[in-house]
């Protein structure tokens, strides 16, 4: 037989490393994330436990509530089969008392059931002929699945949120109806499931992230985010470590998830989060706007949380922190020190926040697919547009909205730019000046109003620097761009045009310092869109 490492092996990949995922909202784990993850729990439980290695213990109990290739289950079972052999000799015996007593699942559909079954009992059912477990009843095991319905009220989901319009879909469609979201008491329905007075002492997983307008794709932005709902439901088992992958939305922004993150940057039980800001990092051949992370929280834990930062397989140097300092994740250690000297330096002149001056979005209240007159000719008062690609005119008396504006100077930025995850990045388009006589689409925001255009020449100058738009990247981590996203932009006097040197100096910024902001935000010239 061939050994690991030879011509068999280097042709025969893991299967699961090959499948790509069902949709937008459940990505399957790669098996080297989910070993990253068990790794950190290793770590931690060894901490705990006076050294005492979490695989050499027979009664620790692991649940995935939000299972799909059962990834983390199989991996699970194969570090305990290793670490139990002095306890439990025999291979089949030791095997059967894993699959049967210390590893269960929750699948999300039929399909992902069957899935998990064969990586984990090497058959489709549990009690099977080719099964290497040996004492099950039932075809299921420890791997549950069953279809359940959405709970409607007003047209909605009492439990998820979901739309009854996109998600009463027959017998035919799955219901993306999650088991172990849709119950008032997870702890009971486990219980329900896997009998007894059953606890669980890990809970692992990589939870569905979303719910579109569509059957469980995300369709025109309006995707609804769910991972946090795994995540509390997670919690009320009150088990000893929760374990679990999400997007990194929640760092800075994501629909609805203002409490969520609250929630999280204040509990600390969190003892430790590793960030991807590229999901390609993580996920190889998927992209995830924003990127993805996994956090390991410690019920016996209360302090600071180790922070890391992945990218091209290298991690950053850790760095503890307490993740309430600000009111948003940070996720860049190295940004830390410099947000600090900025809002401190910041205090000390009595500068406000630049987002004050950020309009809306719509500040015109004029959508992106409107188009004007091709130009001004027969219009009374006209006004040009500023839209998406070209300038168009209407009558200034068609202006919905801040009719004022039109005649001020002002300083325009697009309010979406994405052109991907890596560095150095531009965060937004080249900011233009916008004179007398104009308005724009909401293609745009108005990010500074001003009675001369040397001021608004100035303020755009501003925007264009490094410094500027790194502090709006710490709070941008998604295409969209609005007023909070300028939160930690200091609204300075516009009494000079000030350059990166000049900044860099006023908050006295070390070489290190601003050799990273530079290393994450590109030079911007008048060649940048």
């Amino acid at each position: 037989m061939k050994q690991p490492g030879s011509g068999i092996a280097r042709h025969n990949p893991d299967v699961l490393t090959c499948i790509a995922s069902l949709s937008n909202d459940e990505y399957f784990t790669p098996p080297d994330l989910a070993r990253k993850m068990l790794d950190a729990l290793e770590v931690a439980w060894a901490s705990n436990n006076n050294g005492a290695i979490i695989w050499e213990n027979e009664t620790i109990r692991f649940l995935d509530p939000c299972t799909k290739t059962g990834v983390f289950l199989r991996e699970i079972v194969s570090r305990l089969t290793r670490g139990l052999e002095s306890q439990i000799p025999d291979l089949a015996e030791r095997v059967n008392h894993i699959l049967t007593n210390q590893v269960f699942g929750i699948a999300l559909t039929q399909l992902t059931a069957l899935m998990a079954r064969r990586s984990v009992y090497c058959s489709k059912s549990a009690n099977g002929i080719h099964s290497i477990a040996r004492t099950f009843p039932g075809n299921d095991g420890n791997v549950w699945f069953q279809r359940i319905e959405h709970s409607w009220t007003a047209g909605k989901c009492s439990f998820c949120g979901a739309n009854k319009r996109d998600y009463d879909r027959g017998e035919t469609l799955e219901t993306h109806a999650y088991d172990f979201i849709h119950n008032k008491n997870p702890l009971e329905r486990v219980r329900n499931h896997f009998g007894g007075d059953m606890r669980f002492d890990v809970v692992i997983g990589n939870p569905p992230y979303q719910l579109g307008q569509s059957g469980g794709e995300a369709v025109g932005g309006f995707a609804m985010p769910i991972y946090q709902k795994f995540i509390h439901a997670a919690k009320s088992l009150d088990p000893i470590y929760l374990i679990m992958v999400t997007p990194s939305r929640w760092f800075a922004g994501g629909r609805g998830l203002d409490e969520f993150r609250a929630e999280m940057l204040t509990d600390k039980r969190l003892r430790k989060l590793v960030d991807f800001p590229d999901a390609t990092d993580a996920f190889p051949g998927t992209q995830i706007k924003g990127g993805v992370s996994y956090f390991l929280w410690d019920r016996n834990w209360s302090g600071e949380c180790e922070v890391i930062t992945e990218a091209d397989g290298v991690q950053s140097p850790p760095m503890s922190r307490h993740l309430s300092e600000f009111d948003v994740l940070i996720r860049r250690n190295e940004a830390v020190p410099i947000l600090r000297k900025v809002l401190r330096r910041n205090a000390q002149e009595g500068h406000d926040s630049f987002a004050k001056n950020v309009s809306p979005i719509q500040p015109f209240s004029i959508r992106t697919n409107f188009r004007g007159k091709a130009s001004q000719t027969g219009l009374r008062s006209p006004v040009r547009l500023i839209g998406n690609g070209e300038d168009t005119f209407i009558e200034r008396a068609k202006v919905p909205r801040n009719l004022a504006w039109v005649d001020e100077w002002k300083v325009l930025v697009g309010s979406a730019y994405g052109a991907g995850e890596g560095t150095p990045h531009q965060i937004y388009n080249y900011p233009i000046v916008a004179g007398p006589g104009t308005a724009c689409t909401e293609t745009y925001l108005v990010v500074g109003r001003y009675n001369s255009e040397r001021q608004a020449e100035r303020c755009a100058a501003f925007l264009r620097t490094r410094f500027a738009r790194f502090l709006v990247s710490l709070r941008k981590n998604t295409q969209h761009i609005y007023d909070q996203r300028f939160l930690y932009v200091p609204d300075i006097p516009m009494d000079r045009t000030w350059t990166d040197e000049m900044l860099y100096e006023e908050y006295r910024l070390t070489r290190n310092e601003i050799a990273f902001i530079e290393s994450m935000i590109k030079s911007m010239d008048e060649s940048d869109g």
